[in-house]
């Protein structure tokens, strides 16, 4: 990777669906994540980065993101910004069945910056993936959020299962920042720093230790 990243934004599933449809975003707060998209993309636009929108399908039958439903269109805040490239799925990694990855390479892209959802979903399938092809990710945590589930396997709540999946992205898959932050590292054409399992490990070790 270069010293000055060549960042892609990557904005996944602004959809109505996780707003005004069945499965709201409940943590962070939908309406600050939404603005905080909106502020990634005019950020990412101002500084010349290009900006991918994902939007998610399902067959025409189903109770979420049905094709041609008002719940499977894009929010208007990524709907009425301009955009370099769209990927359609219908799977939770953006890369999965999609043409992102060559999108990516002929753009000469070696650090994607994720926003949108959900964490734990479609954002954290993504951002594994993209790992796995050798890209630098950057997860902007409060420009996405988390549903809470209940099932046989037990209970969470969305602050739970944003706030996990954010500490595990950030000690491997990711480097987590807040969207100020994230916005402040593109105007000074720098990396965020990044972390590992070791230290994170190491650190949690140290705080059990002490308490």
């Amino acid at each position: 990777m270069s010293a000055t990243p060549r960042r892609a934004l990557l904005v996944i599933d602004v959809q109505n669906e996780y707003v005004t449809g069945d499965l709201p975003i409940a943590y962070p707060d939908v309406q600050t994540s939404l603005a905080n998209v909106g502020r990634a993309i005019d950020a990412a636009r101002a500084a010349g980065v290009p900006v991918v929108v994902v939007q998610n399908f399902a067959p025409a039958e189903s109770p979420l993101f049905a094709r041609g439903s008002v719940g499977a269109e894009l929010h208007p805040v990524v709907a009425s910004r301009q955009r370099d490239h769209y990927v359609e799925k219908a799977l939770p990694s953006a890369f999965a069945g999609t043409d992102l990855a060559a999108w990516l390479t002929a753009h000469n892209i070696d650090t994607l910056a994720v926003a949108g959802y959900m964490t734990h979903n479609c954002d954290a399938s993504t951002v594994f993936d993209a790992t796995h092809a050798g890209l630098a990710v950057e997860f902007i945590e409060d420009a996405s959020g988390s549903v809470p589930y209940e099932n046989a396997a037990g209970a969470a709540s969305a602050e739970e299962i944003h706030r996990v999946f954010k500490v595990v992205m950030h000690s491997r898959f990711a480097a987590v920042a807040s969207t100020d932050a994230w916005i402040a590292a593109l105007d000074a054409g720098v990396p965020l720093e990044r972390d590992n399992i070791y230290a994170s490990n190491q650190r949690a070790r140290a705080s059990q230790v002490a308490a």
